[in-house]
């Protein structure tokens, strides 16, 4: 007997920011560090920080909901939730445990995902396969991140790159001429160490002097990082193209990661594509990490830049190190 595969595609985006708007004129009374430093080096000018009672799962919540009501699905609907992000609300429960009861999905499972800034795109394939197999019909994936809470704001060299935020999308089986033509996924461990928290795991626990080493913070090498992401972001599409058979003249839209406008604008240039259809929000939000692209993809929904039937390219990369590349034909009803 032949097992029907269902293509899974977007059904609906939500997406959520904090209130709270940190310019980097306001990074200058903490750190050494200027504005035009800044910009220069990364096209960022302002981020979005939590209130001091928000989390990671209170704003995945409300992008959530969001995306639910652009689907027109109920939270009862929900067969599995998945959270992209690297800076839950506690190491367990999961936050999308906390999500599940803050929705009401009473008949979902729900699951944390680890994959650096990569994954949102990470969790987009693993509901795809959930949805060709059957077992899943209606899949929440969202992106959310709270990377302020995590930062050593004594280093310059990271404090002003990153922000918080959350993006979700409602996911389900579209005709078979729509939704997620090829993904790619890749890993490189070797170089883990250029970007990480050392401690708060099984392999240093908090103690004293991990808290006082700063060792709970992000640590980056930022030289390493750069090189790795232009070489991933550049594999990874054109990786996923080949996958579907298509060449970068198929290619109506990028939806990239949001780390680096130099780096996003590498990566447009590779696949010759103007930056009018390329997304950028970099300079406003920062570095979201795993909400980055689903704020990215829901801003350009919204100025009605991706249309029905237009090839749409997710690229990204992260610790871990991680890269994925997503292409999907896009889907209105």
């Amino acid at each position: 007997m032949k097992c029907e595969v269902k293509r899974a595609g977007i059904v609906g985006v939500g997406a959520y920011v904090p209130e709270r708007v940190m310019t980097n004129f306001e990074l200058q009374d903490i750190v050494d560090t200027s504005d035009e430093w800044i910009r220069s080096r990364s096209g960022i000018r302002e981020r979005r920080v939590v209130a001091r009672d928000e989390a990671t799962s209170d704003m995945a919540l409300k992008a959530s909901r969001k995306a639910l009501d652009d689907a027109g699905v109920s939270p009862e609907e929900l067969d599995l939730i998945i959270i992209a992000t690297n800076t839950p609300d506690m190491l367990f429960p999961a936050s999308a445990c906390l999500l599940q009861d803050g929705l009401g999905a009473k008949n979902a499972g729900a699951f944390d995902l680890l994959a650096g800034c990569t994954g949102f795109i990470y969790g987009m394939s693993v509901a795809a396969q959930f949805i060709a197999a059957g077992t899943a019909r209606t899949v929440l994936v969202t992106g959310a991140e709270t990377m302020t809470s995590i930062l050593n704001w004594q280093d310059r060299n990271t404090c002003v790159l990153f922000g918080d935020g959350a993006g979700a999308v409602v996911m389900k089986p579209v005709p078979e001429d729509r939704g997620i033509l090829s993904v790619v996924l890749g890993s490189d461990g070797s170089g883990g160490k250029f970007l990480k928290i050392p401690a708060g795991g099984s392999r240093l626990p908090a103690s004293a002097d991990t808290v006082a080493g700063a060792l709970h913070s992000l640590q980056m090498n930022g030289r390493e990082v750069y090189k790795f992401a232009v070489r991933a972001m550049e594999e990874g599409s054109s990786a996923v193209l080949r996958r579907a058979g298509l060449t970068v003249d198929d290619v109506d839209f990028m939806v990239p990661h949001q780390a680096n406008i130099r780096i996003i604008e590498h990566a447009a240039k590779k696949l010759n594509l103007p930056m009018e259809r390329v997304a950028v929000n970099v300079d406003r939000y920062g570095n979201t990490s795993t909400a980055s692209v689903p704020l990215a993809l829901e801003e350009s929904l919204r100025a009605g830049k991706i249309k029905d039937g237009d090839n749409v390219i997710m690229v990204g990369f992260g610790a871990g190190l991680t890269w994925a590349g997503l292409l999907i034909k896009w889907y209105s009803e």
